[in-house]
């Protein structure tokens, strides 16, 4: 059973990952800020929206929420959304498995310097 937090509003309770930033993925590449705060702005008072613009970050966005139940609220419904035929990915934005992704993509790099700097390859010939 997972472990709930200390949050309440009345009785409810809130699982441990629930909180105000939201990073959605599977958006439309041309989708509008003004299409997003339409879109999440019926969930709640929306403190700050970040699209993705560059190559690697197209199609997704985060969306902050002024408080914990919005968010929430939005990912109950949201999740699966259609948004110009393509259905929208919802989650909670846990810094923990983002930072992760990044660590590892450094450690590559540096990895690949230190081969190519001691001409050392790990392809079979």
């Amino acid at each position: 059973m997972a472990v709930a937090l200390g949050i309440r509003r009345g009785n409810a309770r809130l699982p441990p990952e629930v909180n105000r930033v939201l990073y959605v993925r599977n958006l439309p590449f041309n989708i509008s800020s003004e299409e997003m705060y339409d879109i999440f702005g019926k969930y709640g008072a929306i403190r700050q929206i970040r699209i993705g613009d560059n190559k690697d970050t197209r199609g997704t966005a985060f969306v902050v929420y002024e408080d914990i139940y919005d968010a929430k609220n939005a990912v109950d419904h949201l999740s699966g959304f259609n948004v110009a035929n393509r259905y929208l990915i919802v989650l909670y934005y846990q810094q923990a498995k983002m930072t992760k992704k990044v660590d590892q993509r450094k450690k590559e790099e540096e990895l690949t310097k230190l081969q190519e700097k001691y001409g050392v390859s790990t392809k079979e010939k």
